[in-house]
């Protein structure tokens, strides 16, 4: 008997132990971890800069609440509006809560109340994030959604273009969706969208939750594209597992959210700090940054080499570090195997397969999970770790 909630279809698997880019179970098999918490530990598991700032902070002060002046989070935030266009940042607990910010400041900053997103998205599960996912899986017996949201199709500029309307408050899209599939945007769209936002007077908002803090190769995915949304909003990453989130907005928007308008308890509190500073001070080196493109490029060019031949392989998808696989069969055929080799990935939906390695992966470790991965695509169980 269990007494949690079955939310989760739980994996049989029970961690005990992890290092770096590997995990280790209870009965003491070892695994090569390209789920990373779902994009989470960047850094890999347990990183030591991390662990020392933290340490450190246990030793002095754990929460205050947010009445008090913190200097670590004046730090975080700047190393946030450093490497993006935004000027001030909110500190949430989660991708979602940061999401539910952004939500409420553009209809608190342009006061018109319509959010447009697009289908298959995912932007979390309150009920305002959830009602932004256009997806109806997520939807399904909630009851009445969040009114005012409207989906378009994603990738799909002339559908952007023919939007219209006067109570547009903003458009909120995933520069690569994620959970959708591992769909990278066409540069096309997201140039459609920035051009209609401005012509609605409306917000252009980004979800990084999955996408940020390094994970395709510069401090955010949409600094590919040249784009310049007014809000950003960050989470998974920023912590290295400890609970943590951000909204990162532009100027103008400042007065929006002033004293009494937003809050959060937990947000912001010492301990997250401390691991999302020293967090950031790795992954926003240049040379950091650098380094998980050319592993992204590795990555990607050896999956479409060692499978070119898989049957069961379609497509090879995405940005960065944050990579899918496409198949012409359920992903759950391929993930249970794969476990068995000692590999963990994750799905994308019903029939992708989804790669997200630790940003400090090595080239070695890289190689390994090419052979395992090809080991399985290609039904030749001859492979084991």
């Amino acid at each position: 008997m269990s007494y949690l909630f079955p939310t989760y279809a739980k994996w049989n698997v029970e961690i005990e132990k992890a290092e770096g880019s590997f995990v280790f179970d209870a009965e003491g098999k070892k695994y090569l971890d390209f789920v990373t918490g779902i994009a989470v530990c960047n850094l890999g598991h347990c990183p030591k800069q991390v662990a020392d700032a933290v340490k450190e902070q246990l030793e002095k002060v754990w929460h205050v609440s947010n009445l008090f002046y913190i200097p670590l989070q004046e730090e975080v935030a700047k190393q946030l509006v450093e490497h993006s266009c935004g000027d001030a940042v909110f500190f949430a607990n989660s991708g979602a809560e940061a999401n539910e910010a952004a939500i409420k400041l553009a209809r608190k900053h342009t006061g018109k109340h319509k959010i447009v997103t697009f289908y298959k998205s995912f932007h979390g599960r309150t009920f305002a994030t959830m009602t932004a996912t256009a997806q109806e899986k997520v939807h399904n017996g909630f009851g009445p959604l969040v009114p005012t949201f409207e989906y378009l199709p994603y990738n799909d500029p002339d559908a952007v273009a023919k939007l219209q309307g006067d109570d547009i408050a903003a458009i909120m899209l995933e520069v690569v969706q994620g959970e959708g599939g591992v769909i990278p945007a066409k540069l096309e769209f997201l140039q459609a969208v920035e051009a209609k936002c401005k012509e609605l007077e409306a917000l252009f908002i980004i979800d990084e939750v999955q996408t940020g803090i390094g994970r395709t190769g510069k401090a955010f995915a949409y600094q590919h594209y040249g784009l310049s949304p007014d809000i950003i909003t960050v989470a998974k990453g920023l912590g290295s597992g400890f609970p943590v989130g951000a909204m990162i907005g532009k100027k103008e928007l400042i007065n929006s959210f002033s004293a009494g308008s937003h809050g959060s308890t937990f947000g912001g509190n010492y301990l997250a700090m401390a691991a999302a500073k020293a967090t950031l001070d790795t992954i926003f080196d240049p040379s950091f940054l650098k380094g998980v493109e050319e592993k992204g490029n590795r990555l990607f060019y050896g999956l479409t080499e060692c499978l070119r031949d898989a049957p069961i392989v379609k497509s090879i998808r995405g940005l960065g570090l944050l990579l899918g696989v496409e198949l012409n069969t359920n992903v759950n055929d391929v993930l249970a195997p794969l476990r068995q080799k000692g590999f963990l990935a994750l799905p994308a939906g019903s029939n992708v397969l989804r790669l997200l390695p630790p940003l400090t992966v090595a080239n070695d470790e890289i190689d390994l999970a090419l052979d395992i991965l090809s080991s399985v695509m290609k039904k030749d169980t001859a492979y084991s770790l």
